[in-house]
Protein backbone atom coordinates (compact mmCIF):
# COMPACT_ATOMS: atom_id res chain seq x y z
CA UNK A 1 0.00 0.00 0.00
CA UNK A 2 1.57 2.95 -1.21
CA UNK A 3 1.76 6.22 1.83
CA UNK A 4 -0.71 8.49 0.35
CA UNK A 5 -3.08 5.74 0.38
CA UNK A 6 -2.28 4.38 4.24
CA UNK A 7 -2.74 8.41 4.89
CA UNK A 8 -6.14 8.19 2.93
CA UNK A 9 -6.98 5.22 5.15
CA UNK A 10 -6.03 6.76 7.99
CA UNK A 11 -8.31 9.58 7.64
CA UNK A 12 -11.21 7.94 7.01
CA UNK A 13 -10.85 5.56 9.97
CA UNK A 14 -10.81 8.86 11.96
CA UNK A 15 -14.09 10.36 10.12
CA UNK A 16 -15.77 6.74 11.19
CA UNK A 17 -14.58 7.32 14.99
CA UNK A 18 -15.66 10.74 14.67
CA UNK A 19 -18.78 10.30 13.00
CA UNK A 20 -19.58 7.56 15.70
CA UNK A 21 -18.93 9.27 18.68
CA UNK A 22 -20.92 11.98 17.56
CA UNK A 23 -23.68 9.48 17.08
CA UNK A 24 -23.14 7.98 20.38
CA UNK A 25 -23.40 11.38 22.30
CA UNK A 26 -26.17 12.37 20.15
CA UNK A 27 -28.06 9.18 21.15
CA UNK A 28 -30.72 9.42 23.56
CA UNK A 29 -32.79 6.30 24.71
CA UNK A 30 -36.08 6.34 24.65
CA UNK A 31 -38.40 6.90 27.75
CA UNK A 32 -41.23 4.25 28.14
CA UNK A 33 -44.65 5.53 27.52
CA UNK A 34 -46.36 5.56 30.77
CA UNK A 35 -50.27 5.86 32.37
CA UNK A 36 -50.90 8.99 33.80
CA UNK A 37 -53.96 9.24 36.52
CA UNK A 38 -55.01 12.81 35.44
CA UNK A 39 -57.01 12.13 39.24
CA UNK A 40 -53.68 12.76 41.23
CA UNK A 41 -53.75 16.73 40.11
CA UNK A 42 -55.21 19.09 42.68
CA UNK A 43 -57.48 21.65 40.86
CA UNK A 44 -55.46 23.82 42.35
CA UNK A 45 -52.32 23.37 40.79
CA UNK A 46 -53.76 21.88 37.78
CA UNK A 47 -55.17 26.36 37.80
CA UNK A 48 -51.64 27.42 38.25
CA UNK A 49 -50.44 25.14 35.42
CA UNK A 50 -53.57 26.93 33.10
CA UNK A 51 -51.49 30.18 33.88
CA UNK A 52 -47.99 28.78 33.27
CA UNK A 53 -49.56 27.25 29.45
CA UNK A 54 -50.65 31.19 28.71
CA UNK A 55 -47.47 32.51 30.35
CA UNK A 56 -46.03 30.25 27.48
CA UNK A 57 -48.22 30.69 25.04
CA UNK A 58 -48.10 26.92 23.95
CA UNK A 59 -51.53 27.02 21.97
CA UNK A 60 -50.15 29.91 19.86
CA UNK A 61 -48.07 26.99 18.05
CA UNK A 62 -49.30 23.96 18.61
CA UNK A 63 -52.50 24.79 16.94
CA UNK A 64 -53.07 25.03 13.27
CA UNK A 65 -55.86 27.67 11.88
CA UNK A 66 -59.00 26.59 12.18
CA UNK A 67 -57.76 23.37 14.45
CA UNK A 68 -58.06 22.47 17.66
CA UNK A 69 -56.47 23.82 20.65
CA UNK A 70 -52.79 21.97 21.36
CA UNK A 71 -53.32 19.74 18.36
CA UNK A 72 -50.44 20.63 16.24
CA UNK A 73 -50.44 21.34 12.46
CA UNK A 74 -48.98 24.79 12.51
CA UNK A 75 -46.20 26.33 10.23
CA UNK A 76 -43.84 27.65 11.09
CA UNK A 77 -41.65 29.38 8.57
CA UNK A 78 -37.58 29.27 9.35
CA UNK A 79 -34.29 30.14 7.61
CA UNK A 80 -33.94 26.73 7.39
CA UNK A 81 -37.59 25.32 6.21
CA UNK A 82 -40.84 24.97 7.42
CA UNK A 83 -41.22 23.57 10.82
CA UNK A 84 -44.46 21.51 11.56
CA UNK A 85 -45.33 22.16 15.36
CA UNK A 86 -46.91 18.45 16.94
CA UNK A 87 -49.72 17.64 18.87
CA UNK A 88 -48.96 17.96 22.41
CA UNK A 89 -52.64 16.90 23.99
CA UNK A 90 -52.83 14.37 25.99
CA UNK A 91 -53.75 11.60 23.22
CA UNK A 92 -51.78 8.64 23.64
CA UNK A 93 -51.33 7.70 19.93
CA UNK A 94 -50.48 10.94 18.34
CA UNK A 95 -49.96 13.38 21.51
CA UNK A 96 -48.12 13.49 24.90
CA UNK A 97 -51.03 11.31 26.85
CA UNK A 98 -48.06 8.37 27.03
CA UNK A 99 -45.18 10.70 28.63
CA UNK A 100 -44.40 10.43 31.83
CA UNK A 101 -43.06 13.71 33.76
CA UNK A 102 -39.75 12.55 33.31
CA UNK A 103 -40.23 12.31 29.62
CA UNK A 104 -42.14 15.74 29.59
CA UNK A 105 -39.14 17.61 31.61
CA UNK A 106 -36.92 16.22 28.93
CA UNK A 107 -38.42 17.90 26.15
CA UNK A 108 -39.09 21.04 27.97
CA UNK A 109 -35.23 21.73 29.30
CA UNK A 110 -33.04 19.62 26.51
CA UNK A 111 -35.07 19.55 23.62
CA UNK A 112 -35.84 15.70 23.09
CA UNK A 113 -38.86 13.75 22.64
CA UNK A 114 -39.90 10.93 24.60
CA UNK A 115 -38.94 8.71 21.45
CA UNK A 116 -35.05 10.09 22.39
CA UNK A 117 -35.32 12.27 19.22
CA UNK A 118 -33.80 15.59 19.36
CA UNK A 119 -36.64 18.60 18.79
CA UNK A 120 -35.62 21.65 17.02
CA UNK A 121 -35.15 25.05 18.81
CA UNK A 122 -38.35 26.22 17.17
CA UNK A 123 -39.79 24.43 20.14
CA UNK A 124 -38.26 27.31 22.74
CA UNK A 125 -37.05 24.38 25.04
CA UNK A 126 -33.74 27.16 25.19
CA UNK A 127 -36.26 29.25 26.93
CA UNK A 128 -38.02 26.79 28.91
CA UNK A 129 -35.04 24.85 30.35
CA UNK A 130 -35.06 28.20 32.67
CA UNK A 131 -38.76 27.11 34.26
CA UNK A 132 -38.92 26.96 37.99
CA UNK A 133 -39.66 22.94 39.03
CA UNK A 134 -42.91 24.47 40.16
CA UNK A 135 -43.86 26.11 37.29
CA UNK A 136 -42.81 22.75 35.15
CA UNK A 137 -44.61 20.34 37.60
CA UNK A 138 -48.08 22.77 37.19
CA UNK A 139 -47.37 22.99 33.73
CA UNK A 140 -47.44 19.22 33.05
CA UNK A 141 -50.10 18.72 35.87
CA UNK A 142 -52.40 21.44 33.09
CA UNK A 143 -51.56 19.52 30.03
CA UNK A 144 -52.71 16.61 31.05
CA UNK A 145 -55.95 17.14 32.32
CA UNK A 146 -57.27 18.33 29.11
CA UNK A 147 -58.99 16.88 26.87
CA UNK A 148 -57.48 14.70 23.78
CA UNK A 149 -57.61 14.84 20.49
CA UNK A 150 -56.53 12.48 18.24
CA UNK A 151 -54.82 14.11 15.32
CA UNK A 152 -51.47 13.73 13.74
CA UNK A 153 -49.73 16.32 11.59
CA UNK A 154 -48.18 16.53 8.69
CA UNK A 155 -44.52 15.72 9.45
CA UNK A 156 -41.01 18.43 9.71
CA UNK A 157 -39.25 17.42 6.49
CA UNK A 158 -36.54 19.91 6.56
CA UNK A 159 -33.85 19.73 3.32
CA UNK A 160 -29.98 18.31 3.93
CA UNK A 161 -28.54 18.75 6.45
CA UNK A 162 -31.05 19.97 8.43
CA UNK A 163 -32.87 17.24 8.26
CA UNK A 164 -29.98 15.06 10.93
CA UNK A 165 -31.48 15.75 14.22
CA UNK A 166 -28.90 14.29 15.65
CA UNK A 167 -26.45 17.75 14.63
CA UNK A 168 -28.64 19.09 17.61
CA UNK A 169 -26.74 17.70 20.51
CA UNK A 170 -23.87 19.63 19.23
CA UNK A 171 -25.67 22.39 18.86
CA UNK A 172 -26.88 21.92 22.37
CA UNK A 173 -23.40 21.50 23.26
CA UNK A 174 -22.94 25.19 21.72
CA UNK A 175 -25.47 27.19 22.83
CA UNK A 176 -28.19 25.50 24.86
CA UNK A 177 -28.09 27.75 28.40
CA UNK A 178 -29.43 25.72 30.56
CA UNK A 179 -28.68 28.00 33.93
CA UNK A 180 -31.65 29.01 35.72
CA UNK A 181 -33.16 32.51 35.75
CA UNK A 182 -30.59 34.65 38.49
CA UNK A 183 -32.50 37.43 40.43
CA UNK A 184 -31.07 40.70 40.34
CA UNK A 185 -31.02 41.98 44.09
CA UNK A 186 -30.71 45.90 43.43
CA UNK A 187 -34.03 45.54 40.76
CA UNK A 188 -37.95 45.29 42.15
CA UNK A 189 -39.69 42.13 42.69
CA UNK A 190 -42.17 43.11 39.95
CA UNK A 191 -38.37 43.53 37.88
CA UNK A 192 -37.37 40.16 38.76
CA UNK A 193 -40.47 38.33 38.40
CA UNK A 194 -41.01 40.05 34.79
CA UNK A 195 -37.55 39.05 33.90
CA UNK A 196 -38.52 35.42 34.97
CA UNK A 197 -42.05 35.48 32.34
CA UNK A 198 -40.10 37.25 29.51
CA UNK A 199 -36.66 34.62 29.80
CA UNK A 200 -38.39 31.45 30.98
CA UNK A 201 -42.10 31.49 30.06
CA UNK A 202 -43.01 34.09 27.40
CA UNK A 203 -39.52 33.49 25.32
CA UNK A 204 -39.32 37.06 23.88
CA UNK A 205 -36.56 36.64 22.66
CA UNK A 206 -37.08 33.93 20.77
CA UNK A 207 -38.54 36.42 18.14
CA UNK A 208 -37.30 39.65 19.33
CA UNK A 209 -34.11 38.88 19.46
CA UNK A 210 -31.50 38.54 16.07
CA UNK A 211 -30.37 34.78 15.33
CA UNK A 212 -26.47 33.59 14.56
CA UNK A 213 -25.76 31.62 10.80
CA UNK A 214 -26.81 28.54 13.17
CA UNK A 215 -29.78 29.64 14.66
CA UNK A 216 -28.94 30.73 17.71
CA UNK A 217 -29.93 33.87 19.75
CA UNK A 218 -26.94 36.59 19.96
CA UNK A 219 -26.44 37.69 23.16
CA UNK A 220 -25.51 40.62 25.17
CA UNK A 221 -26.22 43.84 23.03
CA UNK A 222 -28.25 42.03 20.77
CA UNK A 223 -30.71 41.11 23.13
CA UNK A 224 -34.24 42.04 22.58
CA UNK A 225 -32.43 43.98 19.41
CA UNK A 226 -35.31 42.51 16.74
CA UNK A 227 -35.22 39.59 14.59
CA UNK A 228 -38.08 37.60 12.85
CA UNK A 229 -40.88 35.35 13.70
CA UNK A 230 -42.19 33.58 10.38
CA UNK A 231 -41.72 36.32 7.75
CA UNK A 232 -42.82 39.25 10.00
CA UNK A 233 -39.73 41.53 11.76
CA UNK A 234 -39.96 41.70 15.41
CA UNK A 235 -39.13 45.16 16.39
CA UNK A 236 -35.93 45.97 18.92
CA UNK A 237 -37.09 45.86 22.75
CA UNK A 238 -34.40 47.36 23.69
CA UNK A 239 -32.57 50.78 23.62
CA UNK A 240 -32.81 50.60 19.49
CA UNK A 241 -36.35 50.63 19.50
CA UNK A 242 -37.44 52.49 16.04
CA UNK A 243 -40.68 53.31 17.45
CA UNK A 244 -41.21 57.11 16.96
CA UNK A 245 -42.95 58.05 20.76
CA UNK A 246 -40.82 55.44 23.44
CA UNK A 247 -42.47 52.81 24.71
CA UNK A 248 -43.05 53.47 28.80
CA UNK A 249 -44.46 50.74 30.92
CA UNK A 250 -47.92 52.09 31.08
CA UNK A 251 -47.96 51.71 27.36
CA UNK A 252 -46.59 48.21 27.35
CA UNK A 253 -49.06 47.19 30.26
CA UNK A 254 -51.81 48.50 28.03
CA UNK A 255 -50.74 47.05 25.09
CA UNK A 256 -49.80 43.58 26.45
CA UNK A 257 -53.08 43.50 28.88
CA UNK A 258 -55.50 44.67 25.75
CA UNK A 259 -53.37 44.52 22.57
CA UNK A 260 -53.91 48.60 22.34
CA UNK A 261 -51.89 51.29 22.98
CA UNK A 262 -53.39 54.66 22.10
CA UNK A 263 -49.32 55.84 21.17
CA UNK A 264 -48.42 52.56 19.36
CA UNK A 265 -51.31 51.61 18.16
CA UNK A 266 -53.07 47.87 18.25
CA UNK A 267 -50.95 44.27 18.32
CA UNK A 268 -51.29 42.27 15.04
CA UNK A 269 -49.69 39.77 12.93
CA UNK A 270 -47.48 37.23 15.05
CA UNK A 271 -48.64 39.59 18.39
CA UNK A 272 -52.13 39.43 17.97
CA UNK A 273 -52.61 35.28 19.70
CA UNK A 274 -49.37 36.59 21.98
CA UNK A 275 -51.77 39.14 23.88
CA UNK A 276 -55.16 37.12 23.13
CA UNK A 277 -54.27 33.78 24.91
CA UNK A 278 -51.16 34.72 26.79
CA UNK A 279 -50.61 38.16 28.07
CA UNK A 280 -53.88 38.87 28.82
CA UNK A 281 -54.71 35.79 29.99
CA UNK A 282 -52.41 35.48 33.05
CA UNK A 283 -52.46 37.73 36.26
CA UNK A 284 -52.46 40.80 35.59
CA UNK A 285 -49.77 41.51 38.10
CA UNK A 286 -47.90 38.89 35.70
CA UNK A 287 -48.56 40.80 32.78
CA UNK A 288 -47.52 44.21 34.85
CA UNK A 289 -44.15 43.14 35.80
CA UNK A 290 -43.80 42.01 32.62
CA UNK A 291 -44.14 45.59 31.01
CA UNK A 292 -42.04 46.63 33.75
CA UNK A 293 -38.89 44.43 32.52
CA UNK A 294 -39.52 45.14 29.15
CA UNK A 295 -39.68 49.13 29.49
CA UNK A 296 -36.34 48.94 31.44
CA UNK A 297 -34.72 47.41 28.36
CA UNK A 298 -36.36 50.09 26.28
CA UNK A 299 -34.68 52.71 28.84
CA UNK A 300 -32.61 55.05 26.76
CA UNK A 301 -34.64 54.54 23.30
CA UNK A 302 -34.22 57.52 20.51
CA UNK A 303 -32.21 59.08 22.97
CA UNK A 304 -29.84 61.28 20.95
CA UNK A 305 -31.62 60.48 17.92
CA UNK A 306 -33.18 63.26 16.03
CA UNK A 307 -35.98 63.42 13.70
CA UNK A 308 -39.74 64.91 13.51
CA UNK A 309 -41.76 64.76 16.39
CA UNK A 310 -45.54 63.48 16.70
CA UNK A 311 -47.18 66.81 15.95
CA UNK A 312 -44.41 68.01 12.73
CA UNK A 313 -44.95 64.04 11.90
CA UNK A 314 -48.73 64.39 11.81
CA UNK A 315 -48.62 68.01 9.51
CA UNK A 316 -46.50 66.40 7.33
CA UNK A 317 -49.01 63.85 7.05
CA UNK A 318 -51.89 65.96 6.37
CA UNK A 319 -49.99 67.93 3.66
CA UNK A 320 -49.05 64.84 2.02
CA UNK A 321 -52.38 62.94 1.96
CA UNK A 322 -53.98 66.15 0.93
CA UNK A 323 -52.11 66.29 -2.24
CA UNK A 324 -52.83 63.34 -5.05
CA UNK A 325 -49.75 64.12 -7.51
CA UNK A 326 -48.19 60.62 -7.02
CA UNK A 327 -49.43 57.23 -7.30
CA UNK A 328 -48.61 56.26 -4.08
CA UNK A 329 -50.63 59.06 -2.73
CA UNK A 330 -53.52 58.13 -4.76
CA UNK A 331 -53.51 54.99 -3.87
CA UNK A 332 -53.31 55.96 -0.35
CA UNK A 333 -56.47 58.49 -0.94
CA UNK A 334 -58.84 56.15 -2.61
CA UNK A 335 -57.81 53.42 -0.49
CA UNK A 336 -55.98 54.07 3.55
CA UNK A 337 -57.37 57.49 4.12
CA UNK A 338 -61.05 56.71 5.49
CA UNK A 339 -59.29 55.01 8.11
CA UNK A 340 -56.13 56.38 8.29
CA UNK A 341 -56.67 59.88 8.07
CA UNK A 342 -54.27 62.44 9.45
CA UNK A 343 -55.76 66.01 11.30
CA UNK A 344 -59.34 67.03 11.63
CA UNK A 345 -61.81 64.55 11.03
CA UNK A 346 -59.05 61.40 11.71
CA UNK A 347 -58.27 59.30 13.65
CA UNK A 348 -61.44 59.23 15.07
CA UNK A 349 -64.11 59.47 11.91
CA UNK A 350 -66.44 56.58 11.80
CA UNK A 351 -63.99 54.43 14.41
CA UNK A 352 -60.87 55.32 12.31
CA UNK A 353 -57.26 53.42 13.03
CA UNK A 354 -54.13 54.65 15.33
CA UNK A 355 -52.01 57.34 13.55
CA UNK A 356 -49.74 55.64 10.81
CA UNK A 357 -47.50 58.25 11.19
CA UNK A 358 -46.41 56.95 15.27
CA UNK A 359 -45.96 53.31 13.48
CA UNK A 360 -43.40 51.07 14.31
CA UNK A 361 -42.94 49.60 11.36
CA UNK A 362 -43.17 52.39 8.93
CA UNK A 363 -39.94 53.01 10.69
CA UNK A 364 -38.15 49.83 10.56
CA UNK A 365 -34.89 49.48 8.49
CA UNK A 366 -37.10 47.05 5.85
CA UNK A 367 -40.08 47.55 4.13
CA UNK A 368 -41.89 43.89 5.13
CA UNK A 369 -44.15 44.48 7.73
CA UNK A 370 -45.67 47.38 6.35
CA UNK A 371 -46.04 45.15 2.92
CA UNK A 372 -47.79 42.37 4.24
CA UNK A 373 -49.96 44.54 6.44
CA UNK A 374 -50.72 45.91 2.65
CA UNK A 375 -50.99 42.67 1.00
CA UNK A 376 -53.01 40.17 4.06
CA UNK A 377 -55.04 42.88 5.98
CA UNK A 378 -55.53 42.04 9.56
CA UNK A 379 -58.07 39.70 10.04
CA UNK A 380 -58.75 39.73 14.04
CA UNK A 381 -57.45 42.21 16.20
CA UNK A 382 -55.97 41.57 20.01
CA UNK A 383 -58.04 44.22 21.48
CA UNK A 384 -58.30 47.78 19.71
CA UNK A 385 -61.25 49.59 20.23
CA UNK A 386 -61.80 50.99 16.90
CA UNK A 387 -61.89 47.49 15.54
CA UNK A 388 -59.60 45.51 14.08
CA UNK A 389 -60.42 44.31 10.43
CA UNK A 390 -58.45 45.94 7.84
CA UNK A 391 -59.01 44.30 4.14
CA UNK A 392 -55.90 43.12 2.25
CA UNK A 393 -55.07 44.62 -1.13
CA UNK A 394 -53.44 41.41 -2.61
CA UNK A 395 -55.64 41.00 -5.29
CA UNK A 396 -56.79 44.75 -5.88
CA UNK A 397 -53.24 46.01 -5.98
CA UNK A 398 -50.17 45.16 -8.79
CA UNK A 399 -46.40 45.21 -7.15
CA UNK A 400 -45.91 48.40 -8.64
CA UNK A 401 -48.85 49.82 -7.05
CA UNK A 402 -48.34 48.03 -3.51
CA UNK A 403 -45.15 49.43 -3.46
CA UNK A 404 -46.43 52.92 -4.34
CA UNK A 405 -47.99 53.25 -1.37
CA UNK A 406 -45.67 51.28 1.24
CA UNK A 407 -42.93 54.11 -0.20
CA UNK A 408 -45.49 56.96 0.07
CA UNK A 409 -46.32 56.21 3.59
CA UNK A 410 -42.74 55.97 4.73
CA UNK A 411 -41.26 59.24 3.00
CA UNK A 412 -44.10 61.42 3.84
CA UNK A 413 -45.63 60.04 7.77
CA UNK A 414 -41.86 59.61 9.07
CA UNK A 415 -39.42 61.64 7.98
CA UNK A 416 -37.22 58.89 6.94
CA UNK A 417 -35.29 58.24 3.78
CA UNK A 418 -36.93 55.74 0.87
CA UNK A 419 -36.25 52.43 1.32
CA UNK A 420 -34.88 50.77 -1.47
CA UNK A 421 -35.39 47.68 -3.17
CA UNK A 422 -39.60 47.57 -2.29
CA UNK A 423 -40.94 46.54 -5.27
CA UNK A 424 -38.74 43.29 -5.32
CA UNK A 425 -39.70 42.60 -1.86
CA UNK A 426 -43.31 43.55 -2.62
CA UNK A 427 -42.71 40.49 -5.19
CA UNK A 428 -40.85 38.56 -2.96
CA UNK A 429 -43.82 38.19 -0.36
CA UNK A 430 -46.30 37.97 -2.27
CA UNK A 431 -44.49 34.65 -3.31
CA UNK A 432 -44.74 33.16 -0.26
CA UNK A 433 -48.75 32.98 -0.83
CA UNK A 434 -50.59 30.61 0.54
CA UNK A 435 -47.98 30.37 3.18
CA UNK A 436 -48.15 33.90 4.23
CA UNK A 437 -51.97 33.72 4.08
CA UNK A 438 -52.12 30.56 7.12
CA UNK A 439 -54.21 33.13 9.34
CA UNK A 440 -51.33 33.75 12.14
CA UNK A 441 -53.76 36.20 13.53
CA UNK A 442 -55.86 33.27 15.44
Amino acid sequence: MSRAAKWLLTIVILLVVVVAGAALIAHEPEIPTATVDTSQFPEEQVRRGQEVAAAGMCVVCHTAPGGQANAGGFHMETPFGVIVSTNITPDTETGIGGWSFEAFERAMRRGIARDGTHLYPAFPYTSFTKMSDEDMHDLYAYMMSQPPVRNQPQETHLPFPFNQRMLMAGWNLLFLDRDPVAKVASESEAWNRGQYLAVALGHCSACHTPRNALGAEKSGKDYLGGGEAEGWIAPALNGSSKAPIPWTEQALFDYLRAGYSDQHGAAGASMTPVVRVGTSQIAESDTRALATYIASQMAGAGQGKTGPTPPQREAAAQAAVATTDTLGARIYANACAACHHPGPGGPDLFGTQPPLWLATSLNLDQPDNVIRYVLNGTQHDAGNPRGGHMPGYAYALNDAQVAAVVQFMRESFTGQPAWNGVQDAVRRIRGEYPLALQGREQ
